[in-house]
C-alpha cells in the first residue's frame, strides 16, 4: 500500500460521485464532455483547498523581499570573516532579520504539503484513463472514461501517431494549449513577479529559461500520457494562470517588476 492511496481513493471518490451527479442531471454517461467536467471539478475542489497554502506562499515572498537588502547588508558586513565568533553573530542577526520582517524557516513546507496532492491527481488520471481502477474508480466508470472520445479520440488514447489526422490534431492541440498556458503564466505573470536580484547567476538564468522549459516539457510529454490527463493539465493550467495573473495584479512582490507597474 502506498502512502498516496489515502489522497488517490479521496480524489477517485470525488470524481466517482460527480460522474454520478453529472449523469443523474441528465449529461451522457460516457460522454467526454462528461469526464472533462468530472476532471474540471477535481482541478476546482483541489485546488481551492490548497488557497491557504498559496496565500501562505504570496507571503512568505512578500516577507524575503522585504528581509532580503538588510540579508545582503549583514552578508556584506561579514564577507572574508570566519572565525567562530564571527558566524555566530551573522546567524544570529540573520535570524533577527527573518524574525522582524515574517520570514519562516520552514518557508518550503507548503509546497512540500501540496508535492503528494499533485502526485496524486496525476497519477490518478493516468492510472484510471490507462483502464486501472481507483477506490471509488471502479471498472464499470473506469471503463466509461475508457469509452469516452473527444472529436472521435479516445481520453483513453495516447501519442501523437497512429491515430491518423484527427487523433494527431486533437493530441497536438491539447498539448499546445497545455504548453501556452503555462508559458504565458510564467513569462507574463511569474517571472515579473519574481524577485532576481541578488541570485545566483545558475539561479537567475534558470528563472528566464522557465517558460520555454516547461512548454517544451509539456508538448514532449504530450506524446506519452493519455488525454484525458492533457486535458487535466489544460484545466489545471488554465487555473493556474488565472491565480498568477490575481497574485500579481493585486499582491506583488515588493521590489519586482509587478510592484512597479502602475495600478
Amino acid at each position: 500500500m502506498s502512502l498516496l492511496d489515502p489522497f488517490s481513493r479521496a480524489l477517485a471518490a470525488v470524481l466517482a460521485a460527480t460522474h454520478d451527479g453529472l449523469s443523474a442531471l441528465g449529461l451522457p454517461a460516457d460522454s467526454a464532455l462528461t469526464w472533462l467536467l468530472c476532471i474540471g471539478a477535481v482541478v476546482v475542489l483541489v485546488r481551492t483547498a490548497l488557497l491557504p497554502f498559496t496565500v501562505h506562499g504570496v507571503r512568505q515572498a512578500h516577507a524575503a523581499s522585504r528581509a532580503r537588502p538588510h540579508l545582503r547588508e549583514i552578508a556584506d558586513r561579514y564577507r572574508g570573516r570566519t572565525d567562530a565568533d564571527s558566524v555566530r553573530q551573522m546567524i544570529a542577526e540573520r535570524r533577527a532579520v527573518s524574525a522582524e520582517h515574517g520570514v519562516s524557516r520552514l518557508g518550503c513546507l507548503p509546497l512540500l504539503v501540496q508535492l503528494p496532492v499533485w502526485l496524486t491527481l496525476y497519477h490518478l488520471i493516468s492510472d484510471v484513463a490507462r483502464g486501472s481502477a481507483v477506490g471509488a474508480m471502479g471498472p464499470a466508470l473506469v471503463a466509461s472514461l475508457g469509452a469516452a472520445s473527444l472529436l472521435g479520440v479516445s481520453l483513453a488514447g495516447t501519442g501523437y501517431l497512429g491515430g491518423g489526422p484527427a487523433h494527431l490534431a486533437v493530441v497536438l492541440g491539447l498539448a499546445l494549449t497545455a504548453a501556452a498556458l503555462s508559458y504565458a503564466t510564467q513569462k507574463f505573470f511569474v517571472a515579473p513577479n519574481t524577485v532576481l536580484d541578488g541570485m545566483p547567476e545558475a539561479v537567475a538564468t534558470a528563472h528566464r529559461l522557465m517558460p520555454t522549459l516547461s512548454a517544451v516539457g509539456l508538448v514532449v510529454a504530450g506524446g506519452v500520457v493519455p488525454v484525458a490527463l492533457l486535458g487535466y493539465w489544460v484545466l489545471s493550467s488554465t487555473w493556474t494562470l488565472a491565480q498568477s495573473a490575481v497574485v500579481m495584479r493585486w499582491f506583488p512582490t515588493p521590489g519586482t517588476e509587478a510592484a512597479r507597474r502602475p495600478a
